[in-house]
């Protein structure tokens, strides 16, 4: 396992930065970007139904497939360690059968429980109602992006999270089905080579309402 370079969480989130920079020497062991993503994947998800997927672009033959489908970005893509492709899987509710009872097998959920809740969160969430479905998608795999870039940052390296790609080819691009795996966006990673750009946020007081 590897060790952490802080668990300050205050440093950790004051000190986070979109890096666009990144050094090209430094590369991440596929082990260490494991525990990161299992790390990152303690973020809650909506009936804990984890819908996010990744898909890690390290190699230089993946990183030449991705460039193109990220033009505006290509820094990013060329220094970083990788970049994590997170897609949303529109076939989640598949995995609730293994999720619900792994959950009974470790004792964390009693059977009556799990055998009363799949079958509702499988009627919840039908073939038809697609945009339910896309919404929690997006929701969750937000959640789980965040707390990635906050692990990684835990890890001592940086991220950058990019919306601006092609995002109606590049599950295809990978052999991936685009009707089931929905983009969500890019997150470049590795140790930046800048302290990045401090940035401004609106008083509390203009975003907030109390009643």
């Amino acid at each position: 396992m590897t060790t952490q370079t802080t668990t300050d969480f205050m440093e950790i989130v004051k000190g986070r930065r979109s890096i666009r920079n990144y050094d090209t020497n430094v590369k991440i062991s596929k082990e260490e970007m494991t525990h990161i993503l299992e790390e990152a994947t303690l973020a809650p998800s909506s009936v804990n139904m984890q819908p996010w997927r990744f898909l890690v672009i390290d190699s230089a033959e993946g990183k030449a497939t991705l460039a193109p489908l990220a033009k505006f970005n290509q820094v990013q893509v060329e220094t970083s360690s990788a970049v994590i492709a997170v897609f949303g899987d529109m076939n989640a509710v598949d995995s609730i059968d293994t999720i619900y009872d792994m959950a009974v097998e470790k004792g964390l959920m009693p059977q009556d429980v799990r055998d009363r809740q799949v079958p509702a969160i499988k009627g919840f969430y039908s073939p038809e109602d697609t945009d339910t479905l896309r919404d929690s998608i997006l929701i969750d795999s937000g959640l789980v992006s965040m707390q990635l870039m906050l692990v990684a940052r835990a890890h001592g390296y940086d991220t950058n999270p990019i919306g601006g790609y092609e995002k109606d080819q590049i599950a295809e691009a990978f052999g991936m089905d685009k009707d089931r795996y929905l983009p969500v966006m890019l997150l470049s990673i590795g140790k930046a080579v800048d302290a990045g750009y401090p940035s401004v946020r609106l008083p509390i007081n203009d975003i907030t309402d109390w009643k």
